[in-house]
């Protein structure tokens, strides 16, 4: 199985061109993602044929379980898609299990450098994000672990996000935290959890605990959904540089059309071929 391992700002993936899925994706992505064991990434992503957009997505987390969305992905999947000829022009689509993404591509002598992505509408019913709170939106909920209150704002980017304002987010003890927080009953398909904190109102640091995955450098839809947090509670502008362990993204909550748009880069890291057992029946392009 050929496969091209990639990341958006830390947050690295196994990148395969595909007809179809594998007969059982979610072992492959456990033994694929094994950083002792297989080629080591958080996710695996397989890129397939589309009859709503030019190219579909699905993504595998490290654990097996598998992700509606994910910024940091969705970027790489662009860039793939057009260097790999599988897609043409510099604006294309993708169909991820949350719908169809409309992407622009930065390009200089044929290699992508950016990416734009067009998030969609952030979904604020508590019940759709999904969070057993039966409001819009869930705004600065407290959240009880351990004798500890979080305050939650909850918001689904096509995957549920559970955003935490803390003082230094840098320092906050994400590991600790973050796997207690996901798991929360209040979460009935568990959630991805952000520890944020503001340097001014267009800037903040973003920490990250990912669902299926732990710790992350990066998480693009978690970045998004920091920024709608922080103009839901009034910490924030609606355009926000949001730093993250692995580098920053730029992200802009439109007010006239209330989409979610997500700017930063995508990188190939190098190219081989899994000789595992298990997903050797993956159909290759």
């Amino acid at each position: 199985m050929d496969f091209h391992k990639m990341h958006g700002l830390g947050n690295d993936f196994v990148v395969v061109a595909a007809d179809r899925l594998p007969a059982d994706p979610r072992a492959l992505a456990q033994a694929v993602c094994d950083r002792h064991f297989g080629v080591g990434a958080d996710g695996l992503v397989f890129v397939l044929p589309s009859v709503r957009a030019d190219v579909a997505m699905r993504i595998f987390n490290a654990d097996g379980s598998e992700a509606e969305q994910c910024g940091n992905a969705v970027r790489c999947v662009g860039k793939f898609a057009f260097e790999q000829g599988l897609a043409r022009g510099t604006e294309l689509t993708v169909e991820t299990r949350a719908g169809v993404q409309r992407i622009w591509l930065d390009v200089a002598e044929g290699r992508v450098s950016a990416v734009k992505v067009d998030m969609g509408p952030p979904v604020l019913e508590g019940r759709r994000i999904p969070i057993a709170v039966d409001r819009a939106p869930v705004v600065d909920h407290p959240v009880v672990v351990e004798g500890r209150t979080f305050a939650v704002t909850a918001v689904s980017m096509g995957n549920p996000h559970a955003v935490i304002f803390v003082d230094d987010a840098p320092a906050f003890p994400v590991n600790e935290w973050g796997p207690k927080l996901e798991a929360h009953p209040l979460f009935p398909q568990r959630t991805n959890v952000e520890f944020v904190s503001v340097r001014r109102p267009d800037e903040v640091d973003m920490r990250v605990w990912e669902r299926g995955v732990g710790p992350t450098l990066a998480c693009g839809t978690g970045a998004c959904a920091t920024v709608v947090a922080g103009v839901l509670t009034g910490r924030t502008t609606r355009a926000v540089r949001v730093h993250l362990a692995g580098g920053t993204l730029d992200i802009e909550w439109d007010e006239r059309t209330g989409h979610v748009f997500m700017t930063g880069p995508a990188q190939t890291v190098f190219t081989g071929t899994w000789m595992g057992e298990n997903g050797m029946d993956a159909i290759r392009r």
